[in-house]
């Protein structure tokens, strides 16, 4: 979501320069910095950004610079017809005759006007660059998706590995605690009948079984890649898995019977909070 566009466009009657500036958050959130002549534009350019964003805070800010020369003046003409007549109608109160002043007239206000510009022909133009800086913007944030991406893939890579490793590791483990089991019992000089015995091995590797926790972890890992190669607004989705990867990387430490495996569920839950960290940047 965070991504920065500087658009600068020439016309004839002046120059345009948009800047749209986003940062990470929640929801979208758009605020303008407009001139005030030109804040009409602000629903135009609201639904614009809608259409082509969905989370973020952004600003929009818009600076113009009007050509000097375009500003021809131009004389109210029936305003000095008003005045000449009305100056006229007072020569016979007057004592002496007193004749007009053309720079009198000059003077007074709204006789002197500077021409406007075709204000439909200023807001096309300025939407069309602003189309041109979102277009730029939201290149912008391509490329960032696409470097948070490839980090992604890459702690994904390594929860795969560490899942493999723990997964490999389940049957020599299993035997140890087997193995465990039958010394304490030796060392305590007990018999147990063998089914007794069974049961007790049978249930110590039924709590110590985490397959369906693996088999979830690498099934999210691969909704994970699945989802950031589809592309588009996909942050709230990927929320929500690694909250799923998170869920699970816990339930693996809590059924740790060994270091090794309660080491993997804490190396599993940093990789998942670094994912979570940059998938805060996207959209």
């Amino acid at each position: 979501m965070t991504a920065f566009a500087h658009q600068h466009t020439e016309f004839s009657w002046g120059s345009a320069t948009w800047e749209l500036r986003s940062v990470n958050h929640r929801y979208l959130e758009l605020s303008f910095k407009l001139p005030d002549s030109w804040r009409l534009l602000e629903p135009k350019l609201r639904d614009a950004l809608r259409q082509q964003l969905q989370r973020g805070k952004v600003e929009c800010a818009l600076r113009i610079k009007l050509r000097e020369n375009d500003q021809e003046l131009a004389v109210n003409h029936a305003l000095v017809s008003q005045l000449i007549n009305a100056s006229r109608s007072l020569e016979t109160q007057l004592s002496e005759h007193n004749p007009i002043n053309v720079l009198d007239l000059l003077r007074w206000p709204g006789v002197i006007q500077a021409t406007e510009l075709d204000s439909e022909t200023l807001s096309a133009n300025l939407m069309d660059s602003f189309a041109e800086a979102l277009a730029e913007h939201i290149r912008g944030r391509h490329r960032e998706g696409e470097s948070l991406s490839e980090l992604i893939n890459q702690r994904l890579d390594q929860i795969s590995e560490i899942v493999a490793t723990v997964r490999q590791r389940m049957p020599d483990i299993v035997q140890q605690q087997r193995d465990k089991l039958l010394q304490r019992i030796a060392e305590l000089k007990v018999e147990l009948d063998s089914n007794r015995l069974e049961q007790e091995i049978a249930l110590i590797a039924q709590k110590a079984d985490i397959d369906e926790e693996l088999d979830r972890l690498n099934t999210h890992v691969e909704e994970v890649r699945r989802v950031l190669k589809k592309g588009g607004a996909c942050g709230r989705r990927l929320d929500f898995l690694m909250q799923e990867l998170n869920r699970e990387a816990n339930t693996l430490s809590s059924k740790s019977v060994v270091a090794d495996n309660t080491q993997a569920a804490v190396e599993l839950k940093v990789l998942i909070e670094q994912m979570r960290e940059q998938i805060q940047n996207i959209e």
